[in-house]
């Protein structure tokens, strides 16, 4: 059984830091892409960051130079490392692996950009 749980979610002032993370078991963690997406109130849920099996890396526009995405194969684990944050960044972040043509999405973490 797959499970994906993210954490480290939390309440931070414009132009502050936060890394979040997620922890996979169930399947060869090595083997997968993991991606970020988040998704905020009344808004639909979008695509924030990927890391591919080799460590290649992809943004999307609005974050790239301010989040870095990274794995540590050992732990499971894929950690988002945001800076520079701003209350547009306000949502729930959400991680995605895909294994056997099946998405596998956690429950999400609150990260809340305010002063």
């Amino acid at each position: 059984q797959v499970q994906v749980v993210e954490s480290g979610g939390g309440l931070v002032q414009p132009g502050g830091s936060l890394r979040v993370s997620c922890a996979v078991s169930g399947l060869t963690f090595d083997m997968h892409p993991v991606s970020w997406f988040r998704q905020a109130p009344g808004k639909e849920r979008e695509f924030v960051a990927l890391i591919l099996t080799t460590g290649t890396t992809r943004y999307r526009d609005s974050v790239n130079g301010r989040f870095a995405i990274s794995r540590d194969n050992a732990k499971n684990t894929v950690y988002l490392q945001m800076n520079s944050l701003k209350v547009e960044d306000t949502a729930v972040y959400y991680c995605k692996i895909v294994g056997s043509g099946t998405d596998y999405w956690g429950q999400g973490t609150q990260v809340t950009v305010s002063s």
